[in-house]
């Protein structure tokens, strides 16, 4: 057995891949190529053009260039699948019924589910832990389990890649682990390929086998999260100052320390005190 061998095959690639908005070109030149079962995160500064990436990759915005699977031709509309950053939850939908908007992709032409349609749609919601709320509206359900719910859309649709753009936003700590050990668990059990866009540097270094940094819609690096997430590279695309430590086998991403204030310096001014006028004396009693 060689090396090349050992090398996990493509699932995906990208080439030259640009996208532009009334003329200014958002994302250009991308080159990229997903590998079989990695976990790719996507950084960068706000405005970078994580979300473009994604939305471009499957088909959502036009762009030139070119996506092909990694066995050749354009993916179809079951090779993706994409989570949104803000995904809708329609009022009075339930679990379930939003579940199965994810077999949409498999439909013909004014086609309906089916009974296989509505058993995958549960056994995603059972490995999940979300069979009890199959019955439930998806408005009232926590910000965890909405964003499980959302996860269980995707996968409904059974497509080889996982797009997630910002799965945690706007979740607690514990939810945030919650869902992201739950996309690496059924991306080991199923061989999924994820390319996750992640705010938080160091999560993304904890569950990502290799980072993509975008600056200004361009690849600035790619590699592992010990290659990408160096002090300086990261400072200067961020335009901040930051140090990288490891803790306990993992990389985390502070901004650097504050400059001290400097002894001495003038302190606020006071405001002058308004004091009511006097009255004249008019000399009555």
């Amino acid at each position: 057995m060689t090396t090349a061998d050992l090398t996990p095959a493509a699932a995906l690639r990208a080439h030259d891949l640009r996208v532009a908005y009334d003329g200014t070109e958002v994302l250009r030149g991308m080159d990229l190529e997903l590998r079989t079962g990695e976990w790719l995160g996507l950084i960068g500064p706000n405005g970078s053009g994580k979300s473009t990436l994604l939305r471009a990759l499957v088909g959502l915005v036009p762009s030139s260039g070119s996506v092909e699977l990694g066995t050749g031709g354009t993916p179809g509309p079951t090779d993706l699948s994409l989570m949104p950053q803000s995904p809708e939850l329609p009022p009075g939908m339930t679990v379930v019924e939003y579940v199965l908007l994810g077999r949409t992709a498999h439909l013909g032409w004014l086609r309906s589910e089916s009974e296989s349609d509505r058993r995958v749609a549960i056994d995603v919601l059972r490995r999940l832990g979300l069979a009890s709320f199959a019955g439930r509206t998806v408005r009232q359900l926590s910000g965890g389990e909405a964003q499980r719910v959302v996860i269980a859309r995707a996968l409904a649709q059974q497509s080889p890649v996982l797009l997630l753009d910002e799965p945690t936003s706007a979740l607690d700590v514990g939810h945030q682990v919650e869902v992201l050990e739950l996309v690496d668990e059924l991306r080991r059990e199923d061989g999924l390929t994820v390319v996750a866009a992640m705010h938080d540097l160091g999560t993304a270094a904890r569950y990502a086998d290799r980072l993509a940094l975008l600056d200004r819609g361009s690849l600035a690096a790619l590699g592992s999260p010990a290659e990408v997430l160096s002090e300086d590279l990261v400072s200067r695309v961020y335009g901040h100052p930051v140090r990288v430590h490891e803790l306990d086998g993992h990389l985390v991403v502070v901004p650097a320390p504050r400059v001290p204030r400097r002894t001495g310096a003038p302190g606020p001014v006071p405001l002058p005190v308004r004091t009511r006028p006097q009255r004249p004396d008019l000399g009555v009693s």
